[in-house]
């Protein structure tokens, strides 16, 4: 069932992802936390740091990876991929913030596998918005939200660490 998108509790639902990944990974060996930034970088962070998995931590960017890049253009805010972990064999489970049509998860996957071919991959993202054009589904996730096509979820972080997860609307021109 879908959660009122006005109840979102950041905190509350990194719990509810941090108990599902913790069952789901226990007694996974070889298992490594790569996320997507930014949300799922800060996500990836501490879900290593409540699973003692930091030595396996890695992040990525997929700004060049992306299906739409020669349309949108570089985003102006590119940050390094960091994976310093063997690939190879892992267990990687991917971390994003928000998951809608399964284009930043594809673009994912095939960062990782220029690192290497993992053995499995396992997707978690803190919010669930539906809207799916490819067949990418989560394997964790904290909430599921129906939105309206001129709204998204936009996580946040503030200097505590502590998350917050809002509603945006998008009041952009539509015939621009």
């Amino acid at each position: 069932m879908p959660t009122n998108h006005q109840d979102f509790d950041a905190e509350a639902l990194y719990r509810e992802l941090l108990g599902q990944v913790r069952a789901g990974l226990a007694g996974v060996p070889d298992a490594a936390i790569v996320g997507i930034h930014s949300g799922g970088a800060w996500l990836a962070e501490r879900l290593a740091r409540d699973l003692d998995l930091t030595a396996r931590l890695g992040s990525i960017d997929v700004s060049f990876y992306r299906d739409d890049y020669a349309r949108k253009g570089l985003h102006p805010d590119v940050k390094p991929t960091h994976i310093r972990f063997p690939v190879d064999g892992a267990t990687v489970l991917l971390v994003d913030d928000v998951l809608q049509t399964g284009r930043t998860t594809r673009a994912a996957i095939n960062v990782l596998f220029d690192y290497g071919r993992p053995a499995c991959i396992k997707l978690a993202a803190l919010a669930d918005r539906g809207g799916r054009e490819l067949p990418v589904a989560a394997d964790f996730v904290g909430t599921r939200a129906a939105l309206a096509a001129n709204q998204s979820l936009c996580l946040q972080r503030d200097d505590t660490g502590q998350l917050s997860l809002t509603i945006e609307e998008d009041n952009a021109d539509p015939a621009k």
